[in-house]
């Protein structure tokens, strides 16, 4: 009896699990790799960050959402490069892998823009990992400000950058304001936290650049009214482990840098042979296939791709109507591959952002949104979105909790003996 055919998804994120569920019912052999045992949903990463949700609310473990599928097999590996001659991926450890399809979901990670020197002083924030450093350092500058006897250094404490408006920087910004102003009100006996100063920098003239202007403006306002300091027009030109350097000689202290401003695709699309854009993304063809490699599908933040004459943008609704599609294709191949594909085309479901408590703007093309609708509509959407039962009860919980008593439950500064050596170093440095 001949072998059937072996389907390889490289990444479980959105677009590797809605691919690798597309293909449920095919009689082939499925594979999906991943370099981490768990599916996370990004959209929400911010709030472990800023300790209103904990880890295991928005990640599932990646075994347990397909178990139940019998043709589909999880390895956690890390794919280090693809060699489509040999139609191989080559994984760590010298391990192989041969594929007959395959479909690239590896996503995207931070883009520093060339100063990647910056990173240690201003994390990014794409993993769980990234959250919890920085929730640790949010929650240990107000313990470090409250020991802190010299009015600049305590200042330098409770100063906290956010580099980057896009959705990304505006939740946290927002959400580090309300942490702030609420969370931790009354818990210090020698500072006031509502007294942090929080800035968003942003290079541009307005912050959510791809959203509507009206939204943009709409959605400053609503930062301002939380306490946000925004800076448009503020190029960063350096970070060190003091502070941010504006590019007009404008200095920050601030013990507590976060990176916002840009991503950039995995390095494994430089090894499909195909041509690139700027940001590392692989230009794929309307099928969302290698040119040239028609059995290699790229989707999600890997693939750069145009829609009704507008690329396809990098968000999670993107990443899974793009699974969906390459799923459903080497689905119907592996029945008739004389069949051609019809394009890929996105549907454009409408952008959110939250702000904070009761605020947050939506653009849902004709319908444009803001405030508290705008909020409960975000709320819906990532509610429904979220993968488990379990995962949406409990942070329905958590949100409910939050929304009534303004306080967050997952306070825990987790490394801190780490930090607490660093600010000993920093106390014992010699004068210059």
């Amino acid at each position: 009896m001949a072998e059937l055919p072996h389907v390889v998804i490289i990444g479980g994120g959105f677009g590797g699990l809605y691919a690798a569920r597309a293909l449920r019912k095919a009689k082939a052999r499925i594979t999906l790799i991943d370099r981490r045992n768990h599916h996370l949903f990004q959209p929400l990463l911010y709030q472990v960050a800023t300790a209103a949700l904990n880890p295991s609310d928005i990640a599932a473990p990646i075994r347990s959402v397909l178990r139940r599928q019998k043709n589909a097999t999880v390895l956690l590996a890390e794919a280090q490069r693809v060699d489509p001659a040999a139609k191989k991926v080559l994984l760590d450890g010298g391990d192989q892998l041969s594929y007959d399809w395959l479909i690239v979901a590896a996503g995207a990670t931070h883009s520093y823009f060339g100063h990647d020197e910056w990173e240690p002083f201003a994390p990014g924030l794409k993993t769980i990992e990234d959250a919890l450093e920085i929730r640790r350092r949010v929650l240990f500058a107000f313990e470090a400000a409250e020991r802190e006897r010299d009015a600049a250094s305590r200042k330098a404490w409770m100063t906290f950058v956010v580099v980057g408006a896009g959705p990304t920087g505006v939740e946290l910004a927002g959400a580090l304001a309300e942490v702030s102003r609420h969370t931790l009100a009354r818990d210090f006996r020698h500072i006031d936290p509502a007294e942090a100063r929080i800035v968003l920098l942003e290079g541009g003239p307005r912050v959510l650049p791809t959203y509507p202007p009206d939204l943009s403006q709409k959605a400053e306002a609503q930062l301002r009214k939380l306490g946000v300091e925004v800076q448009v027009g503020a190029k960063v030109t350096l970070i060190d482990e003091a502070g941010v350097q504006l590019g007009d000689g404008a200095r920050l202290d601030a013990r507590t840098r976060i990176w916002g401003a840009g991503v950039t695709a995995s390095p494994l699309g430089r090894s499909l042979g195909a041509p690139l854009d700027r940001a590392g993304r692989v230009k794929v063809t309307p099928r969302l296939t290698v040119p040239g490699h028609e059995e290699i599908f790229v989707i999600g933040d890997l693939a750069a791709v145009e829609c009704g004459g507008k690329p396809v943008p990098g968000v999670a609704p993107a990443a899974m109507q793009g699974g969906a599609y390459a799923g459903r294709a080497v689905a119907r191949l592996l029945v008739d591959a004389s069949k051609p594909l019809e394009p890929f085309r996105y549907w454009d479901k409408g952008s959110l952002a939250t702000i904070g408590r009761s605020a947050a703007v939506a653009d849902f093309g004709r319908v444009k949104l803001s405030g508290f609708i705008a909020w409960a509509a975000w709320l819906l959407v990532h509610i429904l979105y979220l993968i488990g039962f379990r995962n949406r009860i409990l942070v329905l919980v958590e949100w409910a909790w939050a929304y009534v008593t303004f306080q967050r439950g997952a306070r825990l500064i987790t490394g801190a003996e780490q930090a607490r050596l660093a600010e000993r170093r920093d106390r014992d440095k010699p004068a210059a």
